[in-house]
């Protein structure tokens, strides 16, 4: 019997969350399922760290593998990880605090912020389109791809440009902005600044046919950082999810506006069918359980952040490898989400 088997066989015999909502347990057989399955080396190796939690209750930590193959330095749960494209949504909920200071108009073209670009789509595409990459921009000095607000193109570049009208409104840089923010959480162990020595970051991995190399480092300028160059841990990454879905970063108003679905969009992470798009968040409605998060992937790294709202539960995986084959890039933490997913729906 495969691995997916014994889980899948396993679930119908004991549930991963018992009782309620209200007071979820991880029983002793379910964290063994849960180890069994990160310590598998088919169809590739974990090599990283998770965190399940419930508000502020730990449900369920690992870490496992190497900060760094050639030195086989073991890693720890504190570690420091680039979570990428997991960045966008800090990014989203600092242009939302402004929006709520008045100092930015969702619904303004994006000129009225960067008034240096002088391209003709920069008086047609607004922040709302930045936001949900529904702006058909490909690149700064080529025509757009769609007309904006009419199609979904997903990139780095949209946010690059949020990044620079966080810094022309509030006269900060994007790093002082969003570090002042993660301080205010007690997010300590959380930087936004690639130039920046994270004490406990990890090196990223290439892993081509489960042989890992330390990924060829790709510095990542100022301009990149509100796109995909976060670096955090598991346990700031669940102080960020209990603070921004708990009401504590954004009014209910803007806070709504992130998590509507304005735009479908397929990843695999989110299941074979388009999902909902917000600002910087993938929204899945379409199963008897919402959740919502997004991935990031790159320089050797790979993240999945996922909130199970009902629940108040987060699952949250960082690894240091990003895999050749695109396909396994989140094979665990979809494996463990689907775990989830699957006990929740029964407890209904």
């Amino acid at each position: 019997m495969n691995v997916l088997s014994r889980i899948s066989v396993a679930i119908t015999i004991i549930l991963l969350l018992t009782t309620s909502y209200g007071q979820a347990q991880i029983s002793k057989n379910n964290i063994a399922v849960l180890d069994s399955l990160l310590e598998t080396q088919s169809p590739r190796p974990f090599n990283g760290v998770v965190l399940i939690t419930q508000d502020d209750d730990v449900l369920y930590q690992k870490a496992l593998g190497f900060k760094n193959f050639e030195q086989s330095t073991a890693l720890e749960v504190d570690d420091q990880f680039v979570i990428n494209s997991n960045s966008k949504q800090i990014t989203a909920a600092l242009i939302l605090l402004e929006v709520e200071k008045g100092t930015i108009n969702l619904q303004a073209p994006i000129n009225t912020y960067l008034p240096k670009l002088k391209q003709d789509w920069a008086s047609t595409v607004t922040v709302h389109q930045l936001l949900n990459h529904t702006h058909g921009i490909a690149e700064l000095d080529k025509p757009l791809l769609f007309q904006p607000g009419s199609d979904f193109k997903y990139g780095n570049l949209s946010n690059v440009l949020l990044g620079q009208i966080i810094t022309t409104v509030t006269k900060k840089s994007y790093t002082e902005v969003a570090e002042a923010l993660f301080n205010k959480l007690g997010m300590n162990h959380s930087v936004a600044n690639a130039a920046r020595l994270a004490p406990r970051l990890v090196s990223g991995h290439i892993n081509e046919s489960n042989k890992f190399s330390i990924a060829k480092k790709i510095k990542k300028n100022t301009a990149s950082v509100p796109a995909a160059g976060v670096i955090t841990t598991v346990h700031d990454l669940a102080i960020w999810n209990k603070s921004l879905h708990g009401g504590k970063i954004l009014r209910p108003d803007s806070y709504a506006k992130m998590i509507t679905s304005t735009v479908l969009a397929q990843h695999n992470a989110f299941g074979k069918e388009k999902t909902g798009y917000g600002y910087g968040l993938r929204i899945n409605d379409l199963g008897t359980t919402k959740y919502i998060g997004h991935t990031g992937l790159g320089d050797g790294y790979a993240s999945l952040n996922v909130y199970f709202p009902e629940s108040r539960i987060s699952l949250i995986v960082l690894e240091n490898q990003s895999n050749t084959d695109m396909s396994l890039s989140y094979y665990f933490g979809t494996e463990i989400k689907d775990i989830i997913l699957k006990s929740l729906n029964v407890i209904k």
